[in-house]
């Protein structure tokens, strides 16, 4: 069992209108769509997808290689636009939000995850945790007593000196989660985040899952396994760019 983090303080800001609409929504698309232009052609990675997660839920978005689902989260992760439609963060109208903001939201209310582990190889454990707070501005002191509490939390307090090449794949992950954990975001994403792992290695990583969701967080979890997808609470299917199932699995 992981060691309990202090759970996000989430400020929602949402104005009365939208309360209305959907109160307890932490992300809302609405007719979403992304198109590329290749030369005379244009493709369409996203075709009208329109969905609401609301905080603390667990959901899987799956599909398969080209489906739209990594464009879909990088549109959720605000390291895209759309072409058309709207996305509500927290409340907030993401279209209306300048680069300094949209910035401010990567690096405090989203925790990402990668398949890939995105570590740097030369720094520690704890170094590799304190990433986003050195980014932030958080003073030495602090972010380290943050970045050993978030290792801490995914059972890694006895090798946060260790080096990336002195982890085992499993533990390399754990330090990616304990990264993206670290500023206490709204909404943790991981995409594909046992791709790199072994069955067994696979499992533990997303019992840790389960347990930050037990905790309060709110994961979205980007795959084409569907046993991991089967984690979740809740299914999102893509193809095409479009959703053509949304369910809830318990």
């Amino acid at each position: 069992m992981i060691t309990k983090l202090a759970e996000a303080s989430v400020q929602p800001g949402v104005d009365k209108s939208m309360s209305q609409m959907s109160a307890d929504a932490i992300i809302r698309t609405s007719d979403l769509w992304k198109t590329y232009k290749m030369g005379d052609e244009e493709i369409h990675a996203l075709s009208g997808v329109s969905f609401n997660i609301k905080r603390n839920e667990y959901v899987a978005i799956i599909g398969p290689s080209g489906s739209g689902k990594s464009t879909l989260m990088n549109l959720i992760g605000c390291l895209d636009t759309p072409s058309r439609g709207e996305y509500w963060l927290n409340g907030k109208p993401v279209a209306q939000m300048g680069d300094d903001e949209l910035a401010a939201i990567r690096n405090k209310e989203i925790g990402f995850v990668f398949q890939t582990f995105n570590l740097l190889p030369r720094a520690t454990a704890l170094h590799n945790v304190e990433l986003p707070l050195i980014y932030n501005g958080t003073p030495a002191a602090t972010r380290i007593e943050m970045a050993k509490k978030a290792l801490e939390a995914v059972e890694l307090g006895n090798r946060m000196n260790h080096r990336p090449n002195e982890l085992s794949g499993g533990q390399r992950q754990r330090v990616a989660i304990a990264r993206a954990l670290v500023n206490r975001p709204s909404i943790i994403l991981a995409d594909e985040p046992t791709g790199n792992l072994d069955s067994r290695t696979s499992e533990e990583i997303m019992q840790l899952f389960e347990q930050l969701h037990d905790q309060g967080n709110t994961i979205i979890l980007v795959t084409h396994e569907h046993d991991i997808a089967a984690h979740a609470h809740r299914v999102i299917s893509i193809l095409d760019g479009k959703i053509f199932k949304d369910e809830k699995i318990r």
